[in-house]
């Protein structure tokens, strides 16, 4: 109901309750049932989805054969648990990957391979992934088989071989990529050609061994498992074939967050890759499930202005709530030192310092963090610089009122300290009295110019733009004169998988960084972060 209606519905109620007061009526009565009626109306309007945002009902996912027995049973249980239809399409991982080039169409693709995923995201079908699990290429041959013992009996024209077709399935192409390494491939490929035969799916593969219609076929050995009887044959050459198997989000779902929804059940330790492991496959290690997960996020107050709007498109998109906390670093990282030795609730999830030093602090409860961004550190006066302050040396001057940031509450705090040491100038500052405030983050010295407090602060460029037009800044000559920003995971989180889809999202938006003011640092080819001079060794 609109609200119009709603005005219109409750003035017709009191109209009709003021009627039946002049003719006597019990106006008791007719208060509580207007009453009523209002909340009932408020209810229905509050409760109602705004529009785009109700749950799908059918999802459609294109998923390698060789899953096709755990994903049943997966798919069985999200539909009874949630209501939601899946419709899944079983073929190789590079036939489903050519139907969905096609038809621009599904929400989700299972392949059994990693590299099948990558050429999705290449092709620009494929946005988040979910890793699964680990498997293998194996020799199977019947279990009562006593003539095949290694790969070279594979190449005996006697013997009639079954291989994935690598041109349709992750099986025959990871097959066909090791035993050419090997050199094996072309004697094995003749044979198959002539006296074998090739399958378009794993699963085939393994049935035509288990019928007896030929003599040994290549699948994976989570796979294998499945079939009880067939037997492996040891191959060193295959050994070294690990495959990772990825669940990604195409981009065309018309229903990304229910899509990456069900992607999570299926990816979760306790739900769908428990089935995974059930069936032989080596599982990863999954976050634990929870429908609409919660994640909390220590920021440093730096990043505050590139990270809102991120953080904002991430949770709506994968419907989970980020608990984001920003606050100087000296402040944030002290609260989770006391957290982890109290072992007490809201230690962060994942961690992105003003600076690498503050991630140093805490390094032994977080992975190695990567770079993301840089920013630097800048003389700030106010706009015509009335005082002539031109570099750090000039802040020693009398009657120069300084304001900098506290070295135990905050990274630029203690940049700040680092860098007018470095300059023979920190000293001297206190001394004289020249610093007037020290403040618990980088987000509160900017205010002290604006409004008077202080003729010259020392501030990061990205703190500095949202006021440029009544500020002048000044870059130091130093090398000590940059912060670089870290993202970390903590080595306790129970959503290291959410985290780091987090970092992706992060790792996306260069484009928000430099709008911020930051200087973007991941490599794009490798997200390897380069070190600071003084990082150095």
């Amino acid at each position: 109901m609109s609200t119009t209606s709603f005005s219109h519905a409750t003035t017709s109620t009191v109209a009709r309750g003021e009627h039946h007061r002049r003719g006597g009526g019990n106006p008791v009565l007719w208060f509580f049932i207007a009453s009523v009626l209002i909340v009932s109306l408020l209810f229905l309007m509050l409760s109602r989805k705004p529009p785009g945002t109700t749950e799908a009902k059918e999802l459609v996912l294109y998923c390698a054969a060789g899953m096709r027995y755990p994903m049943q049973e997966i798919i069985t249980k999200y539909q009874q648990e949630y209501g939601v239809t899946i419709s899944a399409q079983f073929q190789g991982s590079n036939t489903l990957l050519a139907q969905i080039e096609v038809s621009k169409m599904g929400d989700l693709y299972l392949a059994a391979d990693t590299s099948y995923v990558d050429l999705a995201r290449q092709k620009g079908l494929a946005q988040e992934s979910l890793s699964l699990a680990r498997m293998k290429p194996v020799i199977v041959v019947h279990k009562d088989n006593q003539t095949i013992e290694s790969i070279d009996d594979l190449l005996k024209p006697e013997h009639r071989v079954a291989l994935g077709n690598p041109d349709a399935a992750a099986i025959g192409k990871k097959t066909r990529k090791l035993l050419t390494k090997s050199g094996h491939w072309n004697a094995l490929n003749e044979n198959v050609t002539k006296n074998g035969v090739y399958k378009p799916t794993v699963n085939e593969v393994a049935t035509d061994v288990r019928l007896g219609s030929v003599h040994a076929g290549v699948i994976w050995d989570a796979t294998a498992i499945q079939f009880p009887d067939l037997k492996q044959v040891s191959c060193p050459a295959l050994d070294a074939g690990d495959a990772a198997i990825e669940i990604c989000v195409l981009k065309n779902s018309k229903h990304p967050t229910a899509a990456l929804k069900f992607a999570r059940y299926i990816a979760a330790r306790d739900r769908g890759l428990q089935t995974f492991g059930k069936k032989g496959f080596r599982i990863a290690d999954g976050d634990v499930w929870e429908e609409h997960p919660e994640v909390t996020f220590f920021a440093g107050s730096v990043n505050r202005g590139a990270l809102e709007p991120i953080i904002k498109t991430f949770e709506q998109r994968e419907g989970v709530t980020v608990n984001t906390v920003y606050n100087g670093c000296g402040i944030l990282t002290s609260q989770m030192r006391s957290m982890a030795k109290t072992k007490g609730k809201g230690f962060p999830d994942s961690y992105m310092a003003c600076d690498v030093y503050y991630l140093k602090v805490v390094q032994d409860l977080f992975e190695d963090g990567i770079h993301v961004s840089d920013t630097d550190i800048v003389l700030v006066v106010k706009k015509g610089n009335p005082k002539q302050i031109r570099q750090v040396t000039d802040l020693t001057g009398d009657g120069i009122r300084v304001a900098i940031g506290h070295p135990e509450q905050c990274t630029i705090g203690v940049l700040s300290r680092r860098l007018l040491e470095d300059a023979n100038v920190y000293q001297a500052i206190k001394n004289k009295g020249n610093v007037v405030t020290e403040t618990a983050s980088s987000a509160l010295l900017i205010p002290n110019i604006t409004t008077g407090a202080a003729d010259a602060v020392l501030a990061y460029r990205s703190d500095t733009l949202a006021e440029r037009a009544k500020l002048h800044v000044l870059d130091i000559e130093s090398d000590l004169a940059k912060a670089i920003q870290p993202y970390s995971t903590a080595r306790s989180s129970q959503h290291k998988a959410l985290s780091g889809r987090l970092f992706d999202t992060i790792a996306r938006s260069r484009d928000q960084f430099e709008k911020a003011g930051f200087n973007w640092r991941l490599d794009q080819s490798s997200n390897a972060p380069g070190p600071r001079n003084d990082e150095k060794q």
